[in-house]
């Protein structure tokens, strides 16, 4: 399904989701990749149930799409993820978007977010099992090549004197 080890969800572009160019606008492509990070925080066991178990969540600190083609009216997109990095209280990971049928790349996903205790609220560590949980499918992510999105920024080129071209 996916070009990233993790299957994470498969859904269709829905009627309205398209803007008057005659395509999937930017807004539903967060939404689509905001519902495959529920799946990936359900799997890291973070996501819902975790919050109302415990009261503590995460929050998005930082995220960055890119668009690579137009997703258009009934097409099935297919989002796949990985863990690009952890820490004791952050998780940075990426998702790539592509046409369900052909594998073609559609849109990429990066987030940095943060584990917080609602109770504060506060930034808090991840419970020892959490982490575990965390660290070993980063272990197994960082045997993979990085993908060439992650870690990019939004700008113009500079020439050698620091001006935009």
């Amino acid at each position: 399904m996916s070009a990233e080890p993790l299957d994470l969800i498969e859904l269709a572009v829905r009627p309205e989701w398209i803007d008057y160019n005659g395509h999937m606008n930017m807004a539903y492509y967060v939404l689509a990749f905001d519902q495959a990070t529920d799946v990936l925080f359900d799997r890291l066991g973070v996501g819902q149930a975790y919050r109302r178990d415990t009261d503590r969540t995460m929050f998005a600190v930082e995220s960055h799409v890119t668009y690579a083609r137009e997703a258009k009216r009934g097409d099935r997109l297919a989002i796949g993820g990985r863990v690009v990095g952890a820490d004791d209280k952050r998780l940075h990971f990426f998702m790539r978007m592509a046409l369900a049928e052909t594998g073609e790349p559609v849109a990429t996903f990066e987030m940095l977010a943060l584990h917080v205790d609602l109770a504060g609220p506060r930034v808090a560590t991840f419970p020892a099992a959490i982490k575990t949980r965390i660290d070993t499918m980063l272990a197994e992510h960082r045997a993979l090549p990085l993908p060439p999105e992650v870690g990019r920024k939004v700008g113009l080129r500079r020439d050698r004197s620091g001006a935009e071209k």
